[in-house]
């Protein structure tokens, strides 16, 4: 099997300008690298079928990317309308500024199938490409945020995936995102 980092995770995951809350201490390659020469800790179904979740032992210093609301930080939560890339409509985010998450035991790699990435508009030479990463305290998934729920099911025009919304999944989404808020540094 193999693995290839894609022109959408690329910047998310490894930004030229470094941030405090992407994968710290190597480089695109090496990623890439240690993905196709380690054996996960185990494999989740993600998602839809195309969709697979590699965990691995986090192997750098990269911190957990979700912080719990409490009374003491909610008043560091900031929230704006961002894109992920230009052509993306931008949709409400939020964070937390100001907070210091502890570093993450495991990262979580999203792969989609090469079948998924052809249709998506990006063909690539693997099995399989990474188009985002978790990083968590714990082996286990944390939920898609809602929003991209909603993108997904807008379909592959909007930068989504065409996958239809599950009532289940994104009532489980608003659980753990009602209480939970990633973070910027």
């Amino acid at each position: 099997m193999s693995i290839v980092l894609t022109p959408f995770a690329r910047p998310r995951l490894f930004p030229r300008e470094p941030r405090r809350n992407t994968i710290q201490d190597i480089t695109p390659d090496q990623f890439v690298e240690h993905l196709n020469t380690v054996p996960p800790v185990k494999v989740l179904d993600g998602y839809a079928p195309f969709c697979k979740l590699h965990v691995h032992r986090n192997w750098t210093s990269t911190r957990c990317l979700t912080v719990p609301i409490t009374a003491e930080n909610s008043h560091l939560l900031r929230s704006g309308y961002e894109a992920r890339n230009k052509e993306e409509l931008p949709v409400l985010v939020r964070w937390f500024e100001g907070v210091e998450p502890p570093v993450a035991g495991y990262l979580i790699v999203i792969l989609y199938d090469r079948e998924q990435m052809a249709k998506e508009g990006t063909p690539i030479d693997a099995d399989w490409g990474v188009v985002g990463c978790m990083y968590t305290a714990e082996p286990e998934e944390t939920p898609m945020a809602p929003i991209t729920m909603m993108r997904n099911a807008m379909g592959v025009e909007e930068g989504g995936s065409g996958v239809p919304l599950d009532r289940a999944a994104y009532a489980k989404s608003v659980a753990f995102w009602s209480q939970n808020a990633n973070w910027r540094g």
